[in-house]
Formats: C-alpha cells, sequence, structure tokens
C-alpha cells in the first residue's frame, strides 16, 4: 500500500493518507508524498477538485512525535531538522491553497495539531460526525505555532486562542459553527457528502474557479481599497473570456452553457 494513495473519479482527485498505524501522521515520507501530489496536480488540467482524506480510524494526528524525537539526536539538538521539518510542513500547506483546484478536507475521527492545520489549510472540509478537532500541542509543552497560522485564519481570534492555550478539543458541530468546517453528517456519509461537494465544484467553469481561488486569497491579505482594486481588475480578466461570455448568453437564453474549458 501506498503511503499517499490517489485515484480520480471523473474530474475529482481522490488522496488519501494510508499510515494508519501511525494515524497518518505527517512523517517525513508523508510530507514528501504530499508535496508530490501537489506537484503534479498544479499542471493537471483533467482534474477540477480534490479530496483529501485518511484510512484508518482517524483523520491526521500531526507530525510524527517519534520521528521528531529522532530528529533531536542531532549535534544541534535538532535545530536544523526541526526548521526544515516546518519549512516542508509550510510548504504543503501553502501549496494546497496554490493549487488551481479546490481542495475538500474529508475528515473523520480526529484532526489535532498539524493534522487541524491540515484541514484549515483546505479550502473546505466535510466533517464526520464525532469528529475532534485540536490544537493540542501545548498539553505536551509545545504550543501549536504554525498550525496556528492557517487555524487563524478560518476561525475567530478568541476561539482559535482558547484550543491553542488550553488543549481543548472541538467536536465537529462546534468547528462547524466556528468556520472550521463547512458541513456535518453522519459517518456512512461522510465519502458522498465530500463526493457531492468535489463534484458541484468541479461542474463549474474550471478557468473561473482558479482564477477565483487565486484571488480569493490575493484579496484577503490586502487594505478594503486594494482588495477591490485586485478583485476588479481580475473580474475585468474574467469578463473578456469567450466562456464567460457564453456562460451569461445560457443564463439569459434559460440553456446550458458551451463552455470550451
Amino acid at each position: 500500500m501506498d503511503l499517499l494513495e490517489r485515484h480520480d473519479t471523473g474530474a475529482v482527485a481522490h488522496l488519501r493518507m494510508c499510515a494508519p498505524e501511525r494515524l497518518n501522521a505527517l512523517s517525513d515520507e508523508m510530507l514528501a508524498a504530499l508535496q508530490a501530489q501537489i506537484d503534479a496536480l498544479t499542471d493537471d488540467r483533467t482534474i477540477r477538485a480534490v479530496v483529501l482524506s485518511g484510512a484508518g480510524k482517524v483523520f491526521c494526528a500531526g507530525h510524527d512525535l517519534k520521528q521528531m524525537q529522532r530528529g533531536r539526536q542531532a549535534e544541534d539538538g535538532g535545530r536544523a531538522y526541526f526548521a526544515d521539518l516546518f519549512a516542508r510542513c509550510s510548504r504543503v500547506m501553502t501549496g494546497l491553497q496554490k493549487l488551481p483546484q479546490p481542495v475538500i478536507a474529508q475528515v473523520h475521527g480526529i484532526a489535532t495539531a498539524a493534522g487541524c492545520q491540515l484541514v484549515a489549510s483546505c479550502d473546505l472540509a466535510v466533517a464526520a460526525k464525532g469528529t475532534r478537532f485540536g490544537v493540542n500541542g501545548v498539553n505536551i509543552g509545545l504550543f501549536c505555532s504554525t498550525p496556528m497560522v492557517a487555524l487563524t485564519r478560518n476561525i475567530a481570534a478568541k476561539h482559535a486562542f482558547e484550543m491553542l492555550s488550553t488543549g481543548r478539543f472541538a467536536d465537529a458541530e462546534e468547528a462547524r459553527q466556528m468556520g472550521l468546517v463547512n458541513r456535518v453528517v453522519p459517518g456512512e456519509q461522510l465519502a458522498e457528502a465530500a463526493q457531492d461537494l468535489a463534484e458541484t465544484v468541479a461542474g463549474k467553469l474550471g478557468a473561473a474557479v482558479k482564477i477565483g481561488k487565486e484571488a480569493f486569497y490575493a484579496q484577503a491579505a490586502l487594505p478594503v481599497e486594494e482588495a477591490y482594486a485586485y478583485a476588479g481588475d481580475v473580474m475585468v480578466e474574467n469578463m473578456l473570456w469567450r466562456d464567460t461570455e457564453e456562460g451569461i448568453a445560457a443564463f439569459l437564453e434559460k440553456r446550458a452553457p458551451d463552455w470550451t474549458q
């Protein structure tokens, strides 16, 4: 079994972390496998949505603590290894948002520490009832500073700081209310719900979703007036496309659009 399995269903790519005996931890090898798929998907025009899931009882329990302890054995106490590890992890997290395709986290069991960061780094998330979310590194003396970056861009500051500073878990419904996940469904409906959402996204004009996803994250980092100016330029470009003209005409004529992209 591959550490990260991929199978495609139409225009939807499914990535499944397959290290259930290690709770799908983000080991060096898992991070490398995720990065390889991000690189492959970046230029894959046949794929319009991605679903990320985990095998076994949980989605992802965060970094591989045993591997991290081994990294500490270096002469520098692990400083170089840890710096490289968190840089590689950050590249994966930002890489998910840089993908042209929307990425949907299909979450069950638990998503803790960097596993919760992984959910927060996906564009959308569907969770099974009973799933628990935490950035609980503080319980072992390690504040989840890098997961904090993604988490604080999903939920309100006080909710995030409470989770980070107390180590408490939020259940799936609370996570939905806070904005960390979009939908909560019974466990037996999880895969279907994620697939349905992916197919809905994949059914839109791919080029429009691509330009929109890029703009979504870019404008969020700008002051309001600059954000409007930037977004206006994006809409001008989008409006000039042949497929957008066709989409508007089809809507007005009450027919399906004949898109080329």
